[in-house]
């Protein structure tokens, strides 16, 4: 079945762009625009973006901040990238206010052909790219998402190291990802052991088994292994579970279509899957707004490069994205090319959900609830507990009311029409 996204007709003005191309005359936009974070690999983009373009012409970097701060290290750093290219970037500074909280209106994003990432934080992303379209004139937008998918070495790699015997160097690393994460390394190195004696199929098949038995709350399970799952939420109804014990079952028997590969690539492929598909639904949102997004670390050159490196030449799991350090340092600003930590959006996540709690917690009495998949009584009871500050991990109420304002977005969207009769020529 056709997309949304497909179905638009190849002459909108929305369908996809060469990127950099088509510059007018007078001028120094070419309708290019592009997300300048401070972070590595929004800025990688940018200064390719920027040393890419015709004479002349000139890129619009945009930097979110919060209202009436800019102090914050994140816009230190993508001004030093701008200054670096004075002659290449247009710098825009785009300050984010309480409107643009996470959580707020998220049962305003339009219909996709599956949950959007951008869902939960739907105010701060659209209302950037309308003010982008209006006032800048962009049409195609370049995103770093997806670099920490692609660039990120999974703790697979140690299994891996283990399994090919390069045993020095599985313990040096192990070293270094068990100080990163206060992990002991004696416990870390049996999993990898162990994950390395393990083939994907029969890690699926105890994923499938352990359902029967779910994961208590609080219980670690962020080591080395070929899947980590997180604890059942106590809203989850017993319908829920049946439904992942059913879809792990299905993979279970499932032939894998690329066997034979280390785990860390494996692990890898699964990743750029998930991050790709659910990129294609921000794609959708964008082009509500008029403008097509694009995310050049899910290009498949990219990808084909760091998925073909030889187990010798990857990087290890606990340095910060040394390969693309390595490969811009001759564009990047030396201290922004130095840099190894990134800007946390956190204490936004709890202030959004303050902010917005009574429309979250009528979303627990949604289709989800109706279809018996939570319980709306103990989802309330959890939002208010999160709203209150108490330290919790908010991955399965984001997935719950990611899906549940998805749902909404369905219910109310009328859709494409579909007919068996011919098409009628609108001439005479």
């Amino acid at each position: 079945m056709a997309s949304r996204r497909d179905s638009r007709p190849a002459g909108s003005p929305l369908a996809r762009r060469p990127v950099g191309g088509g510059g007018s005359a007078s001028g120094h936009r070419p309708g290019l625009s592009c997300d300048l974070s401070g972070g590595l690999d929004s800025t990688t983009v940018t200064v390719l973006a920027a040393s890419s373009l015709s004479g002349g012409q000139r890129l619009d970097a945009v930097t979110i901040h919060p209202a009436g701060n800019e102090n914050g290290a994140d816009l230190r750093y993508a001004q030093l990238a701008s200054a670096a290219y004075p002659d290449r970037i247009n710098h825009h500074l785009l300050p984010l206010t309480s409107q643009h909280l996470p959580y707020t209106r998220i049962s305003a994003v339009p219909a996709t052909d599956e949950p959007a990432p951008s869902t939960l934080t739907h105010s701060r992303p659209t209302s950037q790219l309308h003010w982008m379209h209006q006032h800048l004139g962009s049409r195609t937008h370049l995103t770093g998402d997806g670099g920490d998918s692609v660039l990120f070495q999974p703790p697979a790699h140690l299994s891996d190291l283990i399994r090919h015997r390069k045993l020095l160097r599985a313990v040096n690393e192990t070293l270094g990802w068990a100080r990163l994460r206060h992990r002991s390394v004696a416990s870390l190195l049996r999993e990898a052991a162990v994950m390395a004696r393990t083939g994907r199929r029969d890690a699926l098949t105890r994923v499938a088994r352990g359902f029967a038995h779910p994961i208590p709350r609080g219980a670690d399970r962020g080591g080395v292994a070929w899947f980590t799952l997180l604890p059942i939420p106590t809203w989850a109804e017993p319908a829920a579970v049946k439904l992942l014990a059913d879809a792990a079952s299905e993979a279970v028997d499932a032939e894998d279509p690329l066997p034979g590969l280390d785990a860390s690539v494996r692990t890898l492929v699964d990743e750029i899957r998930e991050v790709a598909r659910t990129a294609a639904a921000d794609n959708e949102i964008a082009a509500t707004c008029g403008i097509d997004l694009y995310n050049p670390f899910l290009d498949p050159r990219v990808m084909d490069a760091v998925l073909r490196t030889p187990i010798d030449l990857r990087p290890s799991v606990h340095t910060y994205k040394p390969v693309l350090s390595r490969a811009m340092r001759h564009l990047l600003p030396p201290a922004v090319a130095a840099r190894t930590t990134k800007g946390s959006f956190n204490s936004d996540h709890y202030t959004g959900l303050r902010a917005n709690l009574p429309d979250l917690l009528s979303l627990a009495d949604g289709q989800l609830a109706g279809l018996g998949i939570i319980a709306p009584d103990r989802l309330r009871r959890h939002l208010r507990e999160a709203a209150a500050g108490i330290p919790m991990s908010l991955a399965t109420i984001e997935q719950a009311l990611s899906s549940e304002a998805w749902l909404r977005a369905h219910s109310e969207d009328r859709g494409p029409a579909w007919t068996d009769e011919p098409a009628r020529s609108t001439h005479a």
